[in-house]
């Protein structure tokens, strides 16, 4: 397999994943209850953030925490659900890619979900 390296391995990634996302019986609802989900609207934002953390310079200009604290108050976001983001981020990556770059994508994922939990508990 090969590593993440262009913008069009993000956009698979992130598609690949939010398919899984959207129908999981652990997470979905957030993104079919609570926020939303537009296909069009949130899996370019999401290409342009991951493209920006993965392989800058990046072109995403905006603030996530914002909009998951705001999630926050609609559903609560606790530990299962965080857990269950990341198993699934974990399994997607692995299944597509391999590589330095395949493998910041979960760090990455992992230090950002931290940060969430940590914010979303504050508020």
């Amino acid at each position: 397999m090969a590593d993440i390296t262009t913008k069009q391995d993000i956009q698979i990634l992130v598609d690949t994943f939010y398919k899984k996302v959207v129908t999981d019986p652990v997470i979905g609802h957030f993104f079919t209850e609570f926020a939303h989900f537009s296909w069009e609207a949130h899996i370019p934002i999401m290409v342009s953030f991951w493209e920006s953390i993965l392989l800058p310079p990046g072109t995403y200009t905006g603030n996530p925490m914002v909009k998951h604290i705001e999630l926050n108050k609609l559903s609560p976001l606790q530990q299962p659900h965080f857990d269950e983001w990341m198993k699934l981020w974990k399994e997607t990556v692995h299944e597509l890619f391999s590589g330095e770059t395949a493998d910041m994508a979960i760090t990455r994922a992992t230090s950002i979900a931290g940060i969430m939990q940590h914010k979303i508990a504050q508020h």
